[in-house]
Formats: structure tokens, sequence, C-alpha cells
């Protein structure tokens, strides 16, 4: 993943019938926390531990278990608790986002020594649950335990290759508790703890690694994984993590090898692609430069937009384009980066820049004009002096932190082909559709339908004002927000400004939304609901 969320106005994207399906591979399984269910502090960390464990038994079988970071990350931009209880509809709604075809849920009881584990599958598409499975013995047994249950809830799959060593249980209970801790230090102190209790937990030295970099302590980073061993099943990891420490550390010769070994390797198992590491060789000749034996930045950054559409490949490969003067392939890219993620202000500014080089000063100034709506980091351009604004900013390119091709949002993934049709018209097709499925409050209908409408027609304002007015109806205001910034942009009415308006009340920002209302009513003095708003704002 890259270090830069994935845009929250891509976020509602969820697999519909009549929708592509996801790549080939297994069916997608997303495993929440289970269920504390006498509700004791001392074992509050097997909730996470449960689901850490049975992902990993789902996918040492082949199914297709959705990883811990997409799990966070997916509930991050939904605001929930990572180790919170959720209700059963909340629950199959995170699996929609990730395109899961099951969740398992589950909770556990502790008595004296002993662990009793239940689970159940829920198909997300139907609301069906499949039959429990439950398994009981010695709390010091943790990892046999839940290696039955994955072998039962996979229906006796069996293994696929090796089997990683269990770790100490002392151990993976700080492990654990380093991953659910919230302050940088205590993560650390769980994470060192875990490896004075097992040294070779390799597992753990990758978390403290990720704290390390999250740190910005990138020499201690780089000595926390340098110590995984070559034959260790997470060394790819530990080197691809080594590969950006010495990158961001700056010596790119040694970064570039270190990419360059893990490029010349066949990585194993489904799906797997050399995406990441292609993408981080392009961003090492980015920030150092071309030389005639390493190859282009483009070289790279386009074999890696070729294995994965991910948008801050897209991204990285349009800014390169831009950086060498080559503007028309930066204007295909940007604007493929773009149709993925409408909300991303880097690339609509350096999109402004490539536009400016080609002529087209009207449509820079847009795109330059809805940079600065996404994003204050840009506001400071409206007080450089006069043709200064169309200077490339460096330092926007993105950096893979995993080796693993693990996105889970593909907005070309649930985009019906439309190559051979006309946009504009199927666009308005979709939009009028999505309309209906909003009014009869359908919202994972009508949010399918609206996204197609916004990838055939980016700036489509109606689009743009129903998916804000969705994200508002579905609490989460900043969504909304960035939804309703590009709506303005593209055609500003009273309606939306009045809509913005309500999003900034939720989002608790009373000046924005006083602003808001108030220019609803400049737009239309007869808004009775921008009156009303106004009156209730303190």
């Amino acid at each position: 993943m890259s270090i830069r969320p994935i845009a929250g106005l891509l976020l509602a994207l969820v697999l519909l019938p009549g929708a592509p399906a996801l790549a080939q591979g297994p069916a997608r399984t997303l495993v929440v926390p289970f269920e504390n269910a006498r509700s004791e502090p001392r074992y509050q960390w097997l909730s996470e531990a449960s689901a850490v464990l049975l992902t990993d038994g789902l996918r040492g079988r082949g199914a297709g278990a959705i990883t811990r970071s997409e799990r966070i990350s997916a509930f991050d931009q939904l605001h929930l608790p990572v180790a919170a209880s959720l209700s059963r509809a909340t629950v199959i709604k995170v699996g929609q986002l990730l395109g899961a075809a099951e969740v398992i849920v589950g909770s556990f009881t502790v008595e004296g020594d002993d662990l009793e584990v239940t689970a159940h599958a829920i198909r997300v598409d139907v609301g069906r649950v499949r039959p429990q499975a439950v398994e009981r013995g010695p709390l010091t047994d943790l990892f046999t335990i839940f290696d039955r249950l994955a072998r039962r809830l996979a229906q006796d799959a069996p293994k696929v290759g090796p089997t990683p060593e269990a770790p100490s249980l002392e151990a993976f209970e700080s492990y654990i508790k380093g991953l659910l801790a919230e302050n940088p230090a205590t993560k650390a102190d769980f994470l060192e703890a875990a490896l004075r209790d097992q040294a070779g937990f390799d597992r753990a030295r990758l978390a403290l690694w990720e704290v390390r970099r999250d740190q910005g302590d990138h020499e201690s980073a780089l000595a926390t994984v340098k110590d995984v061993a070559p034959d260790s099943s997470w060394s790819r990891r530990a080197r691809f993590a080594a590969g950006v420490s010495l990158l961001e550390l700056r010596q790119y010769e040694e970064a570039f090898g270190a990419f360059k070994a893990l490029l010349d390797e066949n990585p194993d198992g489904p799906g797997a692609s050399n995406a990441a590491v292609l993408n981080n060789l392009g961003v090492i000749q980015i920030r150092r430069g071309a030389t005639a034996t390493t190859g282009t930045a483009t070289y790279y950054l386009t074999k890696a937009a070729e294995e994965d559409t991910d948008p801050d490949y897209l991204f990285n490969l349009g800014y390169a384009y831009v950086a060498e003067g080559n503007h028309q392939g930066a204007l295909y890219w940007l604007r493929e980066a773009l149709r993925r993620d409408p909300a991303d202000p880097d690339a609509h500014f350096v999109l402004a820049v490539a536009l400016q080089a080609t002529g087209s000063g009207v449509e820079a100034a847009r795109e330059r004009d809805l940079a600065r709506q996404l994003s204050s980091r840009y506001e400071e351009l409206e007080r450089r002096p006069a043709g200064a604004g169309a200077l490339l900013p460096v330092g926007l390119e993105r950096l893979a932190m995993s080796p693993d091709a693990t996105r889970a949002l593909r907005a070309d993934q649930a985009i019906a082909d439309s190559t051979q049709r006309e946009h504009r018209e199927l666009a308005a097709f979709h939009l009028e559709r999505g309309r209906r499925f909003y009014e009869k409050e359908q919202d994972r209908e009508a949010m399918a339908d609206l996204r197609r409408a916004v990838y055939l027609s980016p700036y489509e304002s109606q689009a743009h004002l129903l998916i804000g007015r969705i994200h508002l109806r579905g609490g989460r205001a900043g969504d909304a927000i960035d939804a309703l910034k590009i709506s303005i942009w593209s055609e500003e009415t009273a309606a939306v400004r009045l809509a913005l308006a309500e999003a900034y009340v939720k989002a608790g920002n009373p000046e924005a939304a006083r602003r808001e209302a108030e220019r609803a009513l400049a737009l239309d003095p007869g808004c009775e609901d921008a009156r009303r708003l106004l009156g209730t704002i303190k």
C-alpha cells in the first residue's frame, strides 16, 4: 500500500449484480475480531488474535482471506474502532467494501485454563449464515485450536506450502498488544518485548519496522529488518522493507539493488505481482535521475501500471512523464489516475501543469482551482508570483510499503466495459438510475451507478452531489465534503452549497457551514432550507 491513504471518495465502491467480478482467484473472506463473550479485560487481546490466527489459517489453506492491513484500512475509513464489537449489518457492509463473498464472526470464552471458540460464516450477498463451528482446548494450545477451526471453515481444504513455526504464547500476546496499542512508544515496547521473548519472531520484527518507519527513524527501522534470516518465510517482505528504509535514507544505489534483486525473483502464490517493486524502482529513478544502465522512471512505472492499476502507480507514471517533458503521456496517465480517485488533489495539480505545458490554459486553471479546493497545501500557490503556478512540485511520488498486491478497492473492477459506447449518454443513464436508487434510499445500488457515471464523466456535478449526500446520510462527513467540493467546482448551485453546509455541520465546523449556507442564500435568496440552517448554527 502507498503511504497516502486511499481517498475516501472511492470507499463506497462495492460489488453488485451485473458488475464485473474481482480478478480470478479464491473467493475473498473477511474475518473480524471475535467477541469477548465474558468481557474479561485480561483476555481482550484474544479478540484481535482470533482474527489474525483464523485469517492466517484460511490463507494457509488457499482461501482468499483478506489481510489485516486491508481490514484496518477499511475500519479506519469508516471510522470504526479496530477492537469494537460490531453489528452484523456493519460487518456485512465492511465485507462488501472489501469485495468479500463471506464474513466470519465469532466469540470466545476463557474458563480457567481452557479456551472455547465459536465461529460462523455469513454470505455477504444474501446474509445467509453457515452452521457454526466450535473448538475447545487449553489456552496454551491457542495455535492448534485456531488451526482446527480454520480447517473446518475451509471445508477441510489441505494446507498450501510450509507452515511457519508458531511463536511462544507470551511473544504472540505481546505482538497482538503491540498491534492494538495507539501510542507509537507503547507499540514499540510491546513489539520489543515479543522479540525479547523470541528473537526469531519475524512477524513482530516487521511490525516494529512499521512503527520505526512511521516515526521517521529509518536507521532503526533498517537495523530491525536486517536481522530477518534469508530462509525465513518473511524474508521477501523484510528485504522489501529494507529497500524502503534505504530509499528513505537516500542510499539510492543500495535501495535500487535491493529492489532489483526482488524483481529478478518470481513471487509465489495467487495474485502475486511485482507491481510494488517496480513502482519503487521508478520512485528511486525519479529521485536520483535515470542513467543509461539503470533505466528511466517511466520504464519501471509503465511496467507497474501494466501489472496493477493502483491509482498511486498511475499517478507516479503521469508525474514522471511531466518531469521528463512528455506531457501527452502525462495527460493520459493522470486522467486514468483521476478516473479511479477523483478526489486526489496532487493528481489534479500535476495534470494542470501538463495542461499548461500543452497550451490548455483554461483547463489548467480549472484543475489548479480544484486542487486548491481539495487541499490546503495548494492555497499558497495563490500567493506565488504570476506565472509560477505551473511549476511542478517536487516530492509527490508515492512509495509502496508492501511487496504484496493487496489493494482491495479497484475502480476498474466495478465499472462496466464502456469503451464501445458513447460516454456521455452512458454516464447520463447511470446518473439517472443512481438518482432513482438514491430517492428509494438504496444507497449501495445508487453508489455503484454514480461511480460509473463519474468514471465516464469525471466532472458530472449532479453525480458528485448525490455521492456527497449518500456519504452524508451514512455519517461520513469528510467523504461528503470531498465529493461536494468537486460538485461545486464542476457547477456551483445553491443545492450543492447547502449540502456542503450540512456536511460541515456534521463535521463540527460551524464557521465553514455558515459560509456555505450564506453562499447558498446568495445564489438562491428564496432557499428556506438555507435560511433555517443558518438559524441553527451557533
